[in-house]
């Protein structure tokens, strides 16, 4: 069974930066195409980016282009999302989900395998 585990999330003014990690354990990371999620209070989960398995291409829903940045070390079992140029609207707990041999391209959480319990992300005006 895989577990992911996210960190990283914390206060940041309005314009500042992040850096979240996902830290997988319990299967063959390499395995697993990555995603990123954000669920705000009331709101429905929200698809960010998403990485392939290998880590070469990555896609991103059009509000985080340019300001996020998908990741991942396949040797540490870790993925990550590094967040620029922060915004009040970017308020919300973040979460990673992992896909067996998926692409990068899911972007509905019914689609992945597991997901973690998600790191709280609070951006100030």
């Amino acid at each position: 069974q895989v577990q992911l585990v996210e960190s990283g999330g914390g206060l940041v003014q309005a314009g500042g930066s992040l850096s979240l990690s996902c830290a997988a354990s319990g299967g063959t990371f390499s395995f697993y195409a990555m995603g990123w999620f954000r669920q705000a209070p009331g709101k429905e989960s929200e698809f960010m980016a998403g990485i392939s398995r290998a880590g070469d291409s990555t896609y991103y829903t059009d509000p985080v282009k340019g300001r996020f940045t998908i990741s991942r070390d396949n040797a540490k079992s870790t993925a990550f999302l590094q967040m620029n140029s922060l915004k009040p609207e970017d308020t919300a707990v973040y979460y990673c989900a992992a896909q067996r041999w998926g692409t990068g391209r899911s972007t509905r959480i019914s689609e992945y395998n597991h997901r973690g319990q998600g790191t709280q992300v609070t951006v100030s005006s």
